[in-house]
């Protein structure tokens, strides 16, 4: 009996309750120039602005998928943070370059080595390329490609992980 509700706790712990993150939240040092970044740029929907709490919702992917909150804050309370964004492998791969170009983004590889393609995690597997917002927090657009990990090959560019991936 002990060991099936060890099993049954497990599951839950595990599996069972959590299906993915659902909200983040930064702090930004000016709410009008984020908006405009996020909203405008990004083409992010606001879902919620707060004037008195100087403080802004926008719906990442579909209606109520998932959100990103946006806090107005002193200089000294914003730390520079990490997040990606999920997106599809063909978008990553054609068009978010161009993308990021034409919104006069500067983008890098993880590797920063000034070679403008995205590049693939190995280990997870996904493809992925970095920008930075107004306020410098790290943002990215991944994507896990259909294939199996092989964390051996480290951080490789996609044409060397298409040469060496057999899943098709």
């Amino acid at each position: 009996m002990a060991i099936c509700m060890l099993l049954v706790l497990l599951h839950v712990r595990n599996s069972f309750m959590i299906k993915g993150l659902f909200e983040t939240h930064i702090n930004v040092t000016s709410l009008e120039r984020s908006m405009k970044f996020y909203g405008e740029v990004l083409g992010l929907e606001l879902g919620r602005y707060e004037e008195g709490r100087m403080v802004a919702f926008y719906w990442l992917g579909k209606w109520g998928e998932a959100m990103l909150g946006i806090w107005q804050k002193p200089k000294e309370q914003v730390l520079q943070q990490h997040y990606a964004f999920r997106c599809e492998v063909n978008d990553i791969l054609n068009l978010s370059v161009k993308y990021l170009k034409e919104r006069n983004l500067r983008f890098q590889n993880f590797l920063n080595d000034g070679i403008e393609r995205p590049m693939v995690f190995a280990w997870m597997p996904a493809i992925s390329i970095y920008f930075n917002d107004p306020d410098n927090h790290s943002l990215e657009f991944i994507a896990m490609l259909p294939c199996k990990p092989q964390p051996e090959l480290g951080i490789i560019s996609y044409e060397e992980w298409k040469a060496v991936d057999k899943s098709d």
